[in-house]
């Protein structure tokens, strides 16, 4: 089993697409149209690879949650990278700064960075294969 997508409301799906494609650079829009929510009209588009992508749905309104609060909601999603400090140059070229370092342990390092809709995304980097060193909670 794996996460093929998740559906993310935004404000303006441009917007969100310069943090994401910097982020990932081989993904591409796999599809885009108009459609309605529950009466009411929407953009979307299904950005990603063959297997899994993140599908953006405009125009959202309001804020996100308080990401420092115990508020229900999204705290934030990962996903696993082959290079952080490429990552890390990419999006920070893009105009996004690190929010906060994550794990700096010998097996593995993560940034956290905000999306132009308030979401925190984790990036990580393992430096192994071996679940028991991956997986080490402290």
């Amino acid at each position: 089993m794996h996460l093929e997508h998740a559906n993310i409301v935004v404000k303006n799906i441009a917007n969100t697409l310069t943090f994401y494609q910097a982020a990932m650079p081989h993904w591409t829009i796999r599809g885009k149209g108009q459609s309605e929510w529950y009466g009411k009209p929407r953009n979307w588009v299904h950005f990603g690879d063959d297997y899994q992508y993140l599908s953006f749905n405009e125009p959202g309104t309001g804020e996100n949650r308080d990401l420092t609060s115990l508020t229900l909601g999204v705290a934030h999603f990962a996903y696993v990278v082959d290079d952080l400090s490429s990552l890390v140059e990419r999006l920070n070229k893009a105009g996004f700064e690190v929010r906060v370092w994550g794990g700096n342990e010998p097996y593995a390092k993560s940034a956290y960075f905000i999306d132009p809709d308030g979401m925190e995304v984790e990036f990580v980097q393992y430096f192994s294969d071996i679940p028991a060193l991956r997986n080490q909670y402290k």
